[in-house]
């Protein structure tokens, strides 16, 4: 048998570490690059963090259905043609403000008085401009998940779906791993050699990476039945949960598609009918706005609170270890559902839904966090890590559910409904943080929570609540859909 599905998730595992690459180029830059440029406050960060969720949300509502309509292939390629050049205008956004504010350099504009109204101004025009490219990069954003949950349905049965997730999936971690370990020091190398304020180039290079995966996605992806890389050993293999007759209708569908002929499927409105869809938005509201927390936070709480700078040696260590534990730990969130299916012979919902209990656990230390950090950084980075690889085995096998549940045609539109549900969730937890974090510094001593005082505080209410969300997640999930029940076009 060959082997062919297994480079289609080297192909998706490296889409989606190039597109957690170029997410995290701003949280690792603007806290000691950008913001002494602009005069950003959390509340501005936080503002851009938001908004770039509520347009990913927005976005990925439809993302699925233009990927179910496009076609993987050519769906997949639009979408991070776009990203990648929504990464790359990030790069002249400083150019354009010392423009429009009438500056003669950067350098100018970063020695106007805090506080004042020129800095306020700046601040204003570098957000707007900012967030315009934030936007494109969430509209190319949007369509990663819904196109590659898409091809993992189409090249894996059912019992191997949440492990090949969990790899493919596992690139958000590799590249929130690799992103503190290159990104600030490109800053800081093209900020030394007096490229602009160096955040520049690190946007430029890291979106780059986008047009590069492009070129190999034309030559190698292709539906398994059509691919010459796949045998027919494989394809039975891919199929086995599938009958004869399944598999012809299947195949009649395709060329009904081809020749331009509406093919079966549920539309976007209907999909809102079933509970096994609430179900899905559920796991994503709840959750996804924790792992985006923990993703675009993380640089500026070691950097805040203990004073280790993104570019710093200790800064790099902090971040690399967190992702490191991510990274390790998710990769088995796939398969402890396989073991159920295979060991235990359960179903693969069933299976599914008692991993996710499990991981929904992992995140609860979080709750102690900021009082571990007393006795030494590391433990925040480790709890972090913790929550964080708890995060992505949980995500893992929640977009596994859907393949469970759906038929094919659906896929990527109920991907893109939970993806915009997560995206929602995701902008409340982004702006909240910002504005209570700015006011928690604000306030000083007068702000406390659990016997912490000022930002500190502020931290401390959003780590509790991350801590639980998931175990709510899965207690309204369960009572939505209790059984397994798979939905036909």
């Amino acid at each position: 048998m060959t082997n062919w599905r297994w480079w289609m998730v080297v192909l998706l595992f490296v889409a989606t570490t190039v597109n957690y690459l170029d997410r995290q180029v701003l949280s690792l830059t603007w806290k000691d690059f950008i913001a002494p440029e602009f005069h950003w406050t959390d509340n501005d960060y936080g503002t851009i963090t938001a908004i770039f969720s509520i347009v990913y949300a927005i976005c990925m509502l439809f993302a699925g259905k233009f990927v179910d309509w496009m076609g993987t292939k050519k769906g997949y390629l639009w979408s991070i043609g776009i990203w990648s050049t929504g990464a790359c205008l990030h790069a002249i956004c400083g150019w354009l403000t010392v423009h429009i504010e009438g500056y003669e350099s950067a350098a100018a504009m970063t020695a106007v008085q805090a506080g004042s109204t020129a800095a306020l101004a700046i601040a204003s025009t570098s957000v707007w401009l900012f967030l315009a490219a934030r936007c494109i990069l969430a509209l190319g954003e949007a369509g990663n998940f819904p196109a590659a949950i898409k091809v993992t349905a189409e090249y894996f049965p059912k019992k191997d779906r949440a492990f090949a997730t969990s790899i493919f999936n596992s690139g958000a971690s590799i590249g929130a791993l690799i992103a503190p370990a290159t990104i600030p020091l490109l800053a800081q190398f093209f900020k030394d050699q007096g490229v602009g304020g160096g955040w520049e180039m690190a946007f430029v290079i890291i979106g780059a990476l986008g047009y590069i995966w492009m070129g190999f996605w034309v030559f190698m992806y292709n539906k398994p039945e059509k691919s010459r890389h796949v045998n027919k050993a494989e394809l039975e293999y891919i199929n086995q949960d599938y009958t004869e007759e399944e598999i012809e209708a299947a195949s009649k569908a395709e060329e009904k598609g081809a020749k331009g002929e509406k093919e079966k499927s549920i539309s976007l409105w209907k999909c809102f009918t079933y509970r096994q869809t609430w179900s899905f938005i559920v796991g994503k509201f709840f959750t996804d706005g924790v792992w985006w927390f923990y993703l675009f936070w993380a640089p500026a709480y070691f950097s805040d609170q203990y004073g280790y700078a993104s570019s710093s040696g200790m800064g790099v260590a902090l971040i690399t270890t967190l992702y490191a534990i991510v990274t390790v730990l998710s990769i088995f969130g796939g398969y402890l559902p396989k073991l159920f299916v295979e060991k235990k012979g359960m179903n693969p919902y069933n299976g599914r839904m008692l991993a996710m209990l499990i991981f929904a656990f992992l995140p609860l230390p979080a709750l102690f966090a900021q009082s571990a950090g007393a006795i030494s950084v590391w433990w925040p980075a480790i709890i972090i890590g913790l929550a964080g690889a708890g995060h992505q085995a949980w995500s893992a096998n929640l977009f596994s559910t859907i393949g469970d549940m759906f038929p094919k045609s659906a896929i990527s539109t109920i991907t893109g409904i939970g993806g915009m549900a997560g995206g929602i969730g995701s902008f409340f937890i982004q702006k909240g943080a910002g504005a209570l974090f700015t006011y928690s510094e604000n306030a000083g001593k007068a702000f406390q929570f659990l016997g912490f005082e000022g930002k500190t505080a502020g931290y401390m209410i959003v780590f509790c609540c991350c801590a639980v969300a998931y175990l709510i997640a899965w207690a309204i999930m369960k009572t939505l859909v209790p059984k397994y029940k798979k939905i036909e076009a």
